[in-house]
């Protein structure tokens, strides 16, 4: 019987799940990523996922398929591949950025598209995972992840400041919500600026600016703006992709204002966003059993590399 297992290692937590034959197993949970100085700590991650195996029997897997947040920046691909290839004894192994995962389970396959993720932060990414594997922004919250919720949380308290100030621009309703929310102004530059939690701070104001959108006409535009950004950025990353597939996802897409900037963008282009039909831990799934079927995996030095 082949057993094929799809890892999921984002900040939060790391889940694994095993398919055996065409019957999914139950999901299992572990510790998220820890970074260090060094980046992230693979040999930890690996040796809970082992663990978690473990538990369910599997010691030697046909396909284990890595998905992990930050491996474009936070870590070494090939070593990766080595310790994961090592820890958990796959006759194939798999590394890849969660960007592939998650578009490949938004998508439902290995087809054309792109997705946009819209948290937090907000990262786009497209591939035909052949010719084209197009990243758009995922810089973070100082440099981009336009239209991300740390983004437009960030608009609107600078937006509540200027009413502060008494400068063009300001909104006396974000005002209110901020103060409602981080309290007396003074301490606000503290909060969203030198905690570790920033953007997590930032993108706690976020509701507040899509509530305040019905009868405010700053918030309004913000909203307006933060989807008009993601819808950028996606059909950026669909760049030169035959008939794409697009989606979303993050809880962002949630807010009713930015959604419908979002589509609107889209529509002026002639595209139309589809629902995600599945995780990013689908999508590992879903690329170990297109391994395990037909031999072949879609290579890509930065993004997705296989032994």
């Amino acid at each position: 019987m082949t057993v094929v297992v799809g890892v999921d290692v984002g900040g939060s937590g790391l889940r694994v799940q095993c398919r055996y034959a065409d019957e999914p197993g139950p999901v299992l949970a572990g510790t998220g990523a820890r970074v260090g100085t060094a980046g992230i700590n693979v040999a930890a991650l690996a040796a809970d996922a082992r663990s978690l195996l473990d538990d369910t029997g599997v010691t030697e897997p046909d396909v284990v398929v890595w998905g992990m947040r930050g491996l474009l920046f936070l870590a070494d691909r090939t070593e990766v591949l080595a310790q994961v290839h090592a820890e958990l004894g796959a006759s194939r192994t798999v590394v890849t950025s969660d960007a592939v995962t998650s578009l490949v389970g938004a998508i439902g396959g290995l087809r054309p598209g792109a997705v946009v993720a819209a948290g937090t932060g907000a990262v786009a990414f497209g591939s035909d995972f052949a010719d084209h594997w197009n990243r758009v922004d995922g810089w973070g919250h100082v440099l981009g992840d336009r239209g991300s919720a740390a983004w437009l949380g960030l608009e609107g308290l600078s937006a509540a400041l200027r009413a502060r100030d008494g400068v063009p621009g300001g909104s006396p309703d974000l005002l209110a919500a901020g103060e409602a929310r981080f309290g007396p102004v003074d301490g606000w530059p503290r909060r969203v600026m030198t905690t570790a939690d920033a953007p997590h701070a930032l993108a706690s104001f976020a509701p507040d600016v899509a509530a305040a959108a019905s009868g405010d006409p700053v918030a309004a535009d913000l909203c307006a703006r933060a989807g008009k950004a993601l819808a950028e950025s996606l059909l950026a990353a669909a760049s030169g992709l035959a008939a794409p597939v697009l989606t979303g996802t993050g809880g962002l897409l949630r807010a009713a204002p930015v959604a419908a900037a979002l589509h609107e963008r889209l529509g002026e282009a002639g595209q139309v966003l589809q629902p995600a039909t599945g995780s990013a831990l689908d999508g590992a799934l879903t690329i170990a059993s297109h391994v395990a079927e037909t031999g072949t995996t879609p290579e890509h030095p930065a993004y997705l590399i296989a032994r």
